[in-house]
């Protein structure tokens, strides 16, 4: 087919055919970086944690009691707690879990002489020293989290101490903080340096999520304390079938209040793993929501725009159509022409597109520090747009081949 009757017809068209362009090219930059920020997003929601989620429920007990002996509450607890059928295993914890928001983290060496550095700079910046998040727990809490052990052993009974003014001598840490504290050896065996402190590291889990997520290079920087919680409020983490969570979370704060009735068990803190994490990201399943509506509502608005141009010069033509039926013309020819008229446009809007979702990505790391668009996005984007446009113009074109000859007879 001769593109040059169809680049003489798009000239006698020439503020539409811009318009069209542009809307297009608009189309396209937005829909690159709205499906790059989708994706961000639902990478983000997609984090494991390491723990097994779909078997936890967790229950927060507050004591009211004056002098109360927290660790005879807890141990009592704990048993009534594993008497409830459906209970495989429950631990208990000061507030620290994955994605739980409630942190405590603490500046962590892989040596002296890093310790050293932090203190002579009073920055962690370059030391090799790292932050990352702890969790403390009762005995089991490793089984009953459904963490992975792949080095190294659980931790000893004698090794737990009691609240967080006392000093653990050795901690497990996840994988990601074993390699960057110490990426060129072991790290079973060695001594951290937290403070004054020196913990012997005596296990290596697979996976363990921070509370609050920061960023990607140090999410999974965490370690596990054998530290018991001392205070009058606690959370019992417990691990069941699935389908029993449910259920368990009615029996455990009915078993609670029976062993103590002085101690407020909030409904609103009964919770399964799963309602947690759907709580945490909320803001982002929001808006994913809103950014896959704007960005298809977008499509849409092209689409239409599209189909009805296409609409106003077939109607436009209908005599052009007309003759060029008559002289030889197939209803093939016609529709081909349209199709490749569409397309040319549609390139045009595609090519300017690309550069200006370029544009529009950098102005989004100045101004929100989103990180740079992948190239891969820029043809997914493209090719959306050139589907998008041939779907949008077969009705027009498909009307347009079903012009009959005599249209130029008539129109004569």
């Amino acid at each position: 087919m001769q593109l040059q009757p169809i680049l003489a017809s798009l000239r006698h068209h020439r503020l539409t055919t811009i318009l069209l362009v542009l809307q297009v090219a608009f189309t396209c930059a937005i829909v690159c970086n709205v499906v790059f920020m989708v994706a961000g997003r639902v990478q983000r929601i997609s984090v494991p944690t390491g723990v097994a989620e779909r078997e936890l429920s967790m229950i927060h007990s507050a004591g009211i009691e004056k002098d109360e002996n927290a660790q005879a509450r807890h141990t009592a607890d704990l048993a009534a707690l594993r008497a409830i059928p459906g209970v495989r295993a429950v631990a208990a914890v000061s507030y620290a879990l994955p994605l739980g928001r409630s942190e405590s983290s603490y500046g962590t060496c892989p040596d002296k002489q890093a310790m050293d550095r932090v203190r002579q700079l009073m920055s962690m910046d370059g030391s090799g020293c790292l932050q990352p998040s702890v969790y403390d727990g009762t005995p089991g809490l490793i089984g009953t989290l459904g963490l992975r052990l792949v080095e190294g052993r659980d931790f000893l009974p004698d090794e737990y101490v009691v609240g967080y003014k006392s000093n653990p001598a050795v901690a497990i840490i996840s994988r990601a903080l074993a390699q960057h504290l110490y990426p060129d050896r072991p790290a079973l065996g060695q001594s951290l340096y937290v403070g004054d402190r020196t913990i012997r590291v005596v296990g290596i889990v697979d996976t363990l999520l921070r509370p609050n997520l920061r960023k990607p290079g140090v999410d999974y920087d965490s370690m596990l304390w054998p530290q018991l919680p001392d205070g009058s409020g606690v959370t019992y983490v417990m691990r069941s079938a699935p389908q029993d969570r449910q259920r368990v979370l009615e029996a455990a704060s009915a078993a609670l209040v029976k062993a103590s009735p002085n101690r407020i068990v909030n409904p609103k803190r009964m919770r399964t793993f799963s309602q947690m994490r759907a709580k945490y990201f909320q803001r982002d399943t929001t808006m994913i929501g809103l950014l896959v509506a704007s960005g298809l509502g977008l499509l849409f608005v092209t689409a239409l725009g599209i189909t009805g141009l296409a609409n106003f010069w077939v109607q436009q033509r209908r005599r052009t159509i007309g003759i060029r039926r008559a002289i030889g013309a197939t209803r093939g020819d016609i529709l081909r022409y349209f199709l490749a008229e569409n397309f040319l446009v549609v390139t045009a809007g595609v090519v300017l597109g690309l550069l200006l979702a370029c544009a529009l990505n950098l102005a989004l790391m100045r101004l929100y520090e989103l990180p740079r668009l992948p190239l891969f996005y820029l043809p997914v984007g493209a090719l959306a747009l050139w589907a998008l446009g041939q779907l949008a113009v077969l009705g027009p074109a498909r009307r347009a081949a079903a012009v009959p000859p005599v249209v130029a007879m008539r129109s004569a």
